[in-house]
């Protein structure tokens, strides 16, 4: 795993290299897509490693920002070594058909995501159960296989947070109404309560809650995931989620306005160790139970 790792990090510093070259030459990726004859997103996927570079790339882009020599000959050999290490493939490889974004490449190499969920519980903290029965709402008459091959990637995914070498610290603000609904019914729903509660016990792991109480709040667009990595690695990028695959956003004013959203819905949230107590709370009276029995809003805390 670390020599794959470190295959995507090279992806990554090649990278923001060639993004401060384009930068020193006052391009735009619209210029810089319009002289290479490609899509402005291919550059953009370049620049923040998540794409894989061909030595063809590399060349006519030091061509087109001027550098040659020593410089030139650095980038080179940083992306012949990283094709090379490419070749061992990420673990992930294998189901390429069932994944429908670069997102579990960065999620590999990232030191730090801060996340907000207004609809599931983030992946990272899933359990088999609760994942299956997500897959096989979103997609009934899907292959056995398929589904298959998805659980694997997502209970594969959660190695992050356990790995001996610098596990990912997981920030996450969850939703109240995340909670409410029973997905894979009660049994599925409670052990998925009760692994949160386990999981937020991780040293690397932060837990909030934001309840309803809380009314209105800033997230209330959508869900995000703001991925942080080694500064050697380049700047940290935003993804948003959706059905065709999410948005993957890398500008710094995108990147400040999602940091500035995820810091006032956590400031609404409840704070680590009143989310456990909470979430530990609706796993003996949930609310859709409440909701059947036409009882109350939830439980007291």
């Amino acid at each position: 795993m670390a020599g794959r790792r470190g295959s995507l990090l090279r992806s990554r510093r090649i990278g923001l290299t060639l993004r401060e070259m384009r930068e020193q030459q006052g391009l735009t990726l619209e210029q810089v897509a319009e002289l290479m004859e490609c899509s402005r997103s291919k550059i953009s996927r370049i620049e923040t490693g998540q794409s894989s570079l061909s030595w063809r790339d590399v060349r006519d882009l030091l061509g087109i920002y001027g550098v040659t020599g020593p410089e030139a000959e650095a980038v080179a050999e940083m992306a012949r070594d990283a094709r090379r290490r490419d070749r061992e493939r990420s673990w992930w490889h294998p189901y390429n058909n069932v994944l429908v974004s670069s997102y579990v490449g960065n999620e590999q190499t990232a030191t730090r995501i801060r996340t907000y969920e207004h609809q599931n519980v983030p992946g990272l903290l899933q359990t088999p159960e609760y994942a299956l029965a997500l897959f096989r709402a979103a997609d009934p008459g899907a292959d056995p296989e398929k589904i298959a091959a998805r659980l694997r990637i997502r209970i594969g995914r959660q190695e992050v947070l356990i790995r001996a070498e610098d596990p990912l610290s997981l920030e996450v603000v969850l939703d109240e109404a995340v909670l409410s609904r029973p997905v894979g019914g009660d049994e599925v729903m409670r052990k998925q309560m009760r692994h949160l509660v386990a999981a937020s016990a991780l040293p690397n792991v932060t837990l909030h809650l934001l309840p309803f109480e809380a009314g209105a709040h800033a997230g209330m667009e959508g869900t995000f995931a703001i991925l942080d990595f080694l500064e050697t690695d380049g700047s940290s990028i935003v993804y948003i989620e959706n059905a065709g695959g999410g948005l993957f956003l890398d500008k710094r004013q995108e990147l400040t306005h999602y940091a500035e959203i995820f810091d006032r819905i956590r400031a609404k949230a409840l704070k680590p160790e009143e989310a456990t107590e909470y979430i530990a709370a609706l796993v003996d009276g949930p609310r859709w139970s409440s909701a059947l029995d036409h009882g109350g809003s939830g439980p007291t805390v």
